[in-house]
């Protein structure tokens, strides 16, 4: 697949999505503006993103993989998932607060999140090259957010994978948790978990909905990066892909992912002042 957008429109979406996130209005659909864009195009707007954000002084801390079960797939008519990158300002404390001001439309996922004790480079990479190099796994909760209209308000259409892909794989906050495990210590593919929202269950999933076994996620983006020759470095995070589906955040809402043995992630998020 190729790319069909030129230089100037992959800077000027960027750029508008920069904005959006700052100031907390979704631009129009970039798959109506650009209907023939493709998944490499989108990958290139979402590089030119993350260099905005690191030339405003952020830092990388790793990456997210999405659409990692074959429901979502199919949902967005791929056949693979998707990445983005982790910022140093999207870390929220375990059972912190979400300032109310933060995000335009909030949903919340559960994940494990490996953290790499090596580097990891493709080609070649697979599950046990993975379990070698990851210090440990832990609980996680995603926090996604759209800088990107999810529908269109004139013609009602949904936003497609190349305006996620775009939009940093709508990434826009992450919160570790509960009990840290070395990866060969538990059978990864039969953690479960469950999604609570105001103490009433949202969701309930199994690692192994992602790819057969988290692992395969993050084996999956080390390949995946590699003709770009980007390595997964030692000391990133690396959120291996939701096996529930996400739940849409309220003001005022609290959610807890409950882990079994392992233990559990919260995270409050603020209401809005109404005075």
């Amino acid at each position: 697949m190729s790319e069909t957008l030129d230089a100037g429109a992959v800077a000027d979406a960027a750029s508008r999505l920069y904005e959006a996130e700052r100031t907390r209005t979704p631009i129009r659909q970039l798959s109506l503006q650009y209907p023939d864009m493709t998944i490499d195009d989108a990958y290139a707007v979402q590089r030119a993103l993350v260099e905005l954000k690191i030339a405003d002084g952020r830092t990388v801390r790793g990456r997210k993989i999405g659409l990692t079960s074959k429901v979502m797939q199919r949902a967005v008519s791929i056949s693979e998932p998707d990445y983005g990158a982790l910022f140093d300002d999207m870390f929220f404390d375990d059972g912190g607060t979400v300032p109310a001001n933060r995000f335009i439309r909030p949903r919340v996922e559960v994940e494990l999140a490996f953290v790499l004790g090596e580097t990891l480079k493709g080609p070649g990479v697979t599950l046990y090259d993975v379990l070698r190099a990851s210090e440990y796994v832990t609980p996680a909760l995603e926090i996604l957010d759209a800088r990107v209209q999810m529908s269109d308000p004139d013609t009602g259409h949904l936003r497609t994978i190349v305006d996620t892909i775009s939009d940093n794989a709508a990434d826009a906050g992450i919160v570790l948790g509960g009990n840290v495990v070395r990866p060969h210590d538990v059978d990864l593919r039969w953690v479960g978990a469950l999604l609570l929202r105001n103490a009433s269950i949202e969701e309930s999933g199994l690692a192994a909905a992602v790819l057969g076994h988290p692992a395969n996620g993050v084996a999956w983006l080390a390949n995946r990066l590699a003709p770009h020759d980007v390595a997964l470095q030692a000391g990133e995070i690396i959120l291996a892909g939701s096996f529930t589906k996400p739940v849409f955040a309220e003001p005022g809402d609290t959610f807890v992912a409950d882990y079994g043995p392992l233990g559990t992630v919260s995270v409050y998020f603020e209401p809005l002042d109404r005075t």
